[in-house]
């Protein structure tokens, strides 16, 4: 009995100091108003579903794209990257993303799109090993960077993160229960199992005004 309570009292410290350490690596590099942000030629958009259940506007997805319009209107960035899950037939979160810029007046030419950000881990590594990029804003939400951002430093990424807009309704919060798993996951993914993104490919140039 003692030796249970005891792993379980360990496993939640080791939950908490993972939690608190990937928040902690990078308050330095996160970024919350766009006048702020150093110019970057690329800016990542890490993506997630534009609905929830399928019938109501997710606002983690829309408050993303604005954020990547703000940054892009003012000229803080050239190109955006929009990286997110394209693993099912009918559904696509690059795509989704890419109709709501060019939407509201972003240049399909300045728009590229990763079709292989299952998570994470993957788009972060795949905008350097796929798109050539090793300094780039990564976009969303703050507690999202943390997590983007402690991982794109073991990598040896210059990434910085620009926060859009959170969204705390209670019905949401369950994203921020789940950071505390996800951000042990990525201690465990980068610094014991040595997880690479799931798909590399051909590498893709992306063109810039010079």
């Amino acid at each position: 009995m003692v030796w249970m309570l005891a792993a379980v009292l360990g496993g939640f410290l080791f939950v908490v100091g993972c939690y608190l350490w990937v928040g902690n690596s990078s308050a330095d590099r996160l970024y919350t108003k766009a006048a702020q942000v150093p110019i970057h030629d690329v800016a990542m958009v890490l993506g997630t579903s534009p609905t929830v259940g399928g019938r109501w506007e997710n606002p983690y997805f829309t408050h993303r794209m604005d954020a990547a319009l703000e940054l892009y209107r003012s000229g803080r960035v050239q190109r955006l990257l929009v990286s997110g899950d394209n693993g099912q037939k009918y559904y696509n979160e690059p795509v989704e993303m890419l109709e709501y810029l060019t939407e509201r007046g972003v240049p399909r030419e300045h728009v590229y799109l990763d079709y292989a950000g299952f998570r994470t881990l993957d788009s972060v590594v795949r905008t350097n090993k796929v798109f050539g990029q090793d300094r780039f804003i990564i976009i969303s939400q703050g507690w999202h960077l943390q997590r983007a951002l402690f991982i794109a430093r073991k990598f040896d990424l210059d990434a910085i993160g620009f926060a859009a807009r959170d969204y705390s309704e209670r019905k949401y919060s369950k994203a921020y229960w789940r950071e505390y798993l996800a951000r042990t996951k990525a201690v465990l993914d980068v610094y014991l199992l040595n997880k690479s993104p799931k798909f590399l490919g051909d590498p893709v140039v992306i063109e810039l005004d010079r």
